[in-house]
């Protein structure tokens, strides 16, 4: 049987590339390897790259409001104070 193959992963590129927002198949493509490799031996950094890419998306959204971004004041008032349009 033929030994399996050995794959350069940076586990730093996977959680960046989760912070993204990437797949796991498009993450795995990007290191030539196969979607259950990544998802069986590198959930923990694409659950940690998929939860910065969200505290980095909130900040984002944050800064929009505090500039008077009208339509991101109206989703983060729906979003965190129940507001509706009546």
């Amino acid at each position: 049987m033929a030994r399996p193959k050995k794959y350069d992963i940076d586990t730093k590129e996977v959680e960046k590339l989760a912070s993204y927002g990437c797949t796991n198949i498009e993450i795995a493509s990007f290191f030539g390897c196969d979607e259950s490799l990544i998802r069986k031996s590198y959930s923990e950094f694409i659950t940690k790259g998929q939860e910065n890419g969200k505290t980095k998306l909130r900040k984002l959204q944050w800064k929009q409001a505090e500039k008077g971004n009208v339509p991101m004041l109206i989703w983060l008032g729906k979003q965190y104070l129940g507001q509706a349009e009546s």
